[in-house]
C-alpha cells in the first residue's frame, strides 16, 4: 500500500484522545512510506491527520469541494492539493489516487465515504481493503450494526468480512496488508442474490 485514503472528521472532539490518535495515524503512515490522501482540510481531525503526516516528512494530498476552499478551510501546505466542484468527484479521487481506505473517529461525511467505500468494493468498483479504525471504541455501536446486517441477511455472507476493523492502527495496517478481494455482486449469478 503506497497510499491510504483516510476519512475523518473535520471537527475537534473535547476528548483529545481522538486528537491525538488523528496526529499519530499521520505521523505512523509517513513514517512507513505510506502516502496520505484526505479531504484537504487543516481542521479537526483531517488536520491533525495531515499535520502528523507532514511533520514526519510524509506525503499528502488533500482532495476538497470548492465550496470548502471559499469557506477557507483548506489546508493550504499539503504536497498537493485538488480543488474538485463536487462530493462525488471528491469520493473518486479518493478511490482513484490510494490503495485502501482508513476511517478515523467523524461524523455523517466520514459515514458517507466509508459507506461508499465499501458499497463500491460490493459492486466492483475497486478491490481494495476498507479499514476502520475503532479508537476508544468509538464504532462499537456501528460494527454491532454491522453484524446484525449479516444476521437479517442485508449483508451478503461473501461481504461480511468486508470491513476490516481493528483497535490499533498497526493491527489494522497489518490486516489491510493482508486483504483478499472479495466475490463482487457483478461476479455473482442472480440466484446468488
Amino acid at each position: 500500500m503506497k497510499r491510504l485514503a483516510v476519512y475523518c472528521g473535520s471537527a475537534t472532539p473535547a476528548d483529545s484522545r481522538y486528537v491525538e490518535n488523528a496526529a499519530e495515524v499521520g505521523r505512523t503512515l509517513a513514517e512507513r512510506g505510506i502516502g496520505v490522501v484526505y479531504g484537504g482540510g487543516r481542521l479537526g481531525l483531517m488536520g491533525a491527520v495531515a499535520d502528523g503526516a507532514l511533520a514526519a516528512g510524509g506525503e499528502v494530498i488533500g482532495v476538497i469541494p470548492k465550496a470548502l476552499v471559499d469557506a477557507e478551510v483548506a489546508h493550504r501546505g499539503l504536497t498537493e492539493l485538488h480543488v474538485v466542484d463536487t462530493m462525488h468527484q471528491r469520493k473518486k479521487a479518493f478511490t482513484d489516487l490510494s490503495d485502501g481506505f482508513v476511517t478515523l473517529p467523524g461524523g455523517t461525511g466520514t459515514m458517507d465515504e466509508l459507506w461508499e467505500a465499501m458499497s463500491w468494493a460490493q459492486i466492483g468498483y475497486h478491490a481494495k481493503p476498507v479499514g476502520l479504525l475503532n479508537v476508544a471504541g468509538y464504532y462499537d455501536g456501528l460494527l454491532t450494526f454491522v453484524r446484525t446486517m449479516g444476521e437479517v441477511g442485508f449483508l451478503r455472507p461473501q461481504h461480511q468480512d468486508l470491513l476490516i476493523a481493528a483497535d490499533t492502527l498497526d493491527d489494522l495496517l497489518a490486516r489491510m496488508a493482508a486483504h483478499q478481494p472479495i466475490r463482487t455482486v457483478g461476479q455473482m449469478k442472480a440466484a446468488e442474490l
